[in-house]
């Protein structure tokens, strides 16, 4: 899952999901956490297992670590997994539904 964090923001949440400008989507997060020894990255890690409902140890930034623009590996089954994700989205009103 590509990311794109804002740190120091007001709040944890989930804003959005941004093309990139090349066909694909970016999930567009802000966190209260600093971009300090990694710090914004583990409240990433943290908002999304709350809101996807997975386990933290199945999320890692793989990609990006000191940066805004991230990778997030999700370890599962992965039909499963896109069938939670396509859901949540759905949920959340954050895709277009077809």
């Amino acid at each position: 899952m590509r990311v794109r964090v804002a740190p120091r923001a007001a709040g944890n949440r989930v804003d959005g999901i941004l093309g990139d400008g090349e066909g694909g989507a970016i999930l567009k997060v802000a966190v209260t956490a600093v971009p300090e020894g990694g710090k914004a990255n583990a409240a990433l890690i943290k908002l999304l297992a709350r809101e996807w409902r997975l386990p933290k140890s199945s999320l890692a930034v793989t990609v990006g670590a000191s940066d805004r623009r991230k990778t997030v590996s999700i370890e599962g089954d992965a039909p499963q997994l896109m069938a939670k994700l396509s859901a949540w989205a759905s949920e959340r009103k954050l895709m277009d539904e077809d």
